[in-house]
């Protein structure tokens, strides 16, 4: 079922039960069985400069360490800004893989929702942090039709004290995002610096 995974809730549903009557069916009726059009596009890409923990979206994704229980970069500043509440809700969690995401209300932030995601520690580039930098968007993207947030806002997955070379971070962030199936209407990705901000404008 995980080809459906970025699909939104209710076609989703509607695809896995007619995979199931398929599978009930037979090989032989799958002829029969129209499957209904799935309208969808990528989000619109924008890119803002400033702090991530200000914006007013629905969602906000947080570079999170496997334990989501804070630490420094944006990590610190979204537990700060959210206030105690977010730690206390996070320590029910059972902490987070790399490459994988969990949500949380977004307590005292503006934004509704915030989106834990764990990126990969850059170790050269062989040791599959590419595909698990891209698993965070997806993941995350994923997160974010489940709780029904339609704008959400990235930092800069990796490229902080994790060393993910930038330009390489950002150029694998919107092919993510461009190529993932989602309900979610705009993406901002949100840069600290004039490097990261520089990084993003060439691809957009």
């Amino acid at each position: 079922m995980e080809v459906f995974g970025n699909i939104g809730g209710v076609v989703r549903r509607v695809l896995v039960n007619m995979v199931r009557a398929v599978a009930r069916r037979g090989a032989s009726s799958v002829t029969s069985i129209v499957l209904p059009v799935v309208e969808t596009q990528s989000p619109e890409l924008n890119l803002f400069m400033g702090d991530i923990t200000e914006l007013d979206v629905d969602a906000i994704v947080n570079a999170a360490n496997t334990s989501l229980l804070g630490g420094g970069g944006v990590d610190g500043a979204i537990h700060r800004a959210a206030g105690p509440e977010l730690l206390e809700y996070c320590r029910t969690l059972g902490g987070c893989a790399t490459g994988q995401a969990k949500v949380t209300p977004g307590f005292n932030l503006p934004a509704r929702w915030v989106i834990h995601t764990v990126g990969p520690v850059w170790r050269g580039g062989t040791s599959g942090e590419p595909e698990l930098l891209a698993s965070c968007y997806r993941e995350s993207l994923a997160r974010a039709d489940e709780v029904g947030a339609e704008t959400v806002a990235f930092p800069g997955i990796s490229t902080g004290v994790y060393g993910y070379p930038i330009e390489a971070a950002a150029a694998i962030a919107v092919e993510a995002v461009r190529a993932t199936l989602t309900d979610v209407t705009e993406v901002r990705f949100v840069a600290f610096n004039r490097a990261t901000h520089d990084a993003y404008a060439e691809l957009l």
